[in-house]
């Protein structure tokens, strides 16, 4: 964000954390503030009145109040009002902020609950599942098919089987990716939750599945060398056949057989 938004974040960043410290519903102002982003997405002429740079705050909060008193929690109401009443540099600004915000409530929710790493977990083996399998990826993306159908899917899939704050998070990738792919849509709600969690994600892939030890140890040896926590979401890649691969940031640390082999058929010239 640049300009104005930026002061406009940190305020809608604290007035979330108020509503947290407050006791709001985690899950309730999470599915709210993400049903005020669809609203605002689906409506350019209340996006632009709300996100007007020129237009008063006290205006456009009652604008807001308009809109929604009655309809959300008070928590969630206080939160928006905040955020409509300030100075937006851009309209993308505005709804990116609400997005993650309600990104942060539910993760905040599975923290309540100590289900944050399980969700983060679910999260990216899902989206993982879905990259593997040409026709489930289809069926889920397909914006040309009805939403519940999509969101059906979803549900049979998942439903029980996963935490309520993954299905919360993947239904509202599938059903509102906001012009994105489903797999940055997963990407994004993942870094907002690490950033949230104060840790950063590394993503390894190797040619046999990791053990729980050894993620561990490879966690602390990267929190080591990059500083805080890191949290490794392992991949299984046969390709690879032996070593691993690092992604964390943007930094790549590729210590495979596949890579060397590759590096050498490069020196030769093949």
């Amino acid at each position: 964000m640049h300009g104005s938004s930026r002061a406009a974040a940190a305020a809608s960043r604290a007035a979330f954390r108020a509503a947290l410290v407050g006791g709001a519903p985690l899950s309730r102002l999470g599915g709210e503030l993400f049903s005020v982003v669809a609203t605002l997405d689906s409506s350019s002429t209340l996006r632009r009145a709300l996100a007007d740079s020129s237009r008063e705050g006290t205006d456009k909060r009652a604008l807001v109040e308009r809109l929604f008193a009655g309809k959300v929690d008070a928590s969630t109401l206080r939160v928006l009002s905040v955020v409509s009443g300030e100075r937006w540099a851009a309209e993308r600004d505005l709804t990116d902020m609400l997005e993650a915000l309600a990104v942060e409530a539910v993760v905040a929710a599975a923290e309540a609950g100590d289900r944050a790493d399980r969700v983060e977990d679910e999260l990216f083996r899902f989206e993982r599942v879905v990259a593997a399998d040409t026709a489930l990826h289809a069926a889920i993306t397909n914006q040309a098919a009805p939403v519940d159908s999509r969101l059906g899917l979803v549900q049979r899939l998942l439903a029980g089987k996963v935490a309520d704050e993954t299905l919360t998070l993947v239904r509202q990738a599938v059903a509102h990716p906001r012009g994105r792919r489903f797999d940055r849509t997963v990407q994004t709600y993942l870094d907002l939750a690490a950033v949230r969690r104060e840790q950063q994600t590394a993503t390894v892939t190797s040619a046999v599945p990791l053990s729980d030890s050894e993620r561990a140890r490879l966690g602390a040896g990267l929190a080591t060398i990059y500083g805080g926590k890191v949290r490794v979401n392992a991949v299984v890649d046969p390709r690879v056949m032996g070593g691993i691969k690092v992604e964390i940031g943007d930094e790549l640390i590729d210590g495979t057989v596949l890579r060397k082999l590759e590096s050498a058929r490069r020196a030769m010239g093949a």
